[in-house]
């Protein structure tokens, strides 16, 4: 059932959102509402998105306990699943503007491509991007608990301290990795 905002409006039940179902290459297999694509172990698309302020500081967020994946959880991506018949370049335009809150931000820059799969049955090809937002953020309160923009430093300092998504560790190690070759 959707929730509702509090200016009324119906928010969409996120797990009647139909997703492309991909093979190991990342070949369309065929559909299917992302709560059955999670609860069946289903390989999907995602992207993740590594937001910068004007400063060059790294936006990181808390995500809030309604979420389907990953609850309560630390991120310093923003992002989330492709929807069936979306390219990976206009989801990570739309994850970054509603998650971050805001319109008008330029086009994420594509960096690399790479499989997740924690072995517990959760697996998507993974697309990072990142992208400059030199505005101020409102992030969406169904997605963000709380939210920061901290130096790369006070990132790294916290890698061992906070709760963070399996998947976006597995990202970022594989940025940093990019970044240093």
């Amino acid at each position: 059932m959707a929730g509702m905002t509090t200016n009324s409006r119906p928010v969409p039940d996120p797990s009647e959102e139909i997703l492309s179902i991909v093979d190991e290459n990342d070949e369309v297999v065929g559909e299917a509402p992302r709560g059955e694509a999670y609860a069946r172990g289903l390989r999907h698309r995602c992207v993740f998105i590594q937001a910068r302020d004007a400063r060059g500081r790294v936006f990181v967020h808390r995500r809030t306990p309604t979420k389907l994946v990953f609850p309560s959880m630390y991120d310093m991506f923003v992002g989330g699943v492709v929807g069936a018949g979306e390219s990976y370049d206009d989801a990570a335009l739309r994850e970054a503007e509603e998650e971050l809150g805001v319109r008008g931000l330029p086009r994420p820059t594509p960096l690399f491509k790479f499989l997740y799969d924690d072995g517990a049955g959760h697996t998507w090809w993974s697309y990072l991007y990142e992208v400059r937002c030199d505005v101020p953020v409102d992030p969406q309160v169904e997605e963000v608990d709380w939210h920061a923009f901290i130096t790369d430093g006070e990132l790294e300092e916290r890698l061992g301290d906070w709760a963070w998504v399996p998947d976006g560790l597995a990202a970022y190690e594989r940025l940093r990795a990019y970044r240093a070759s």
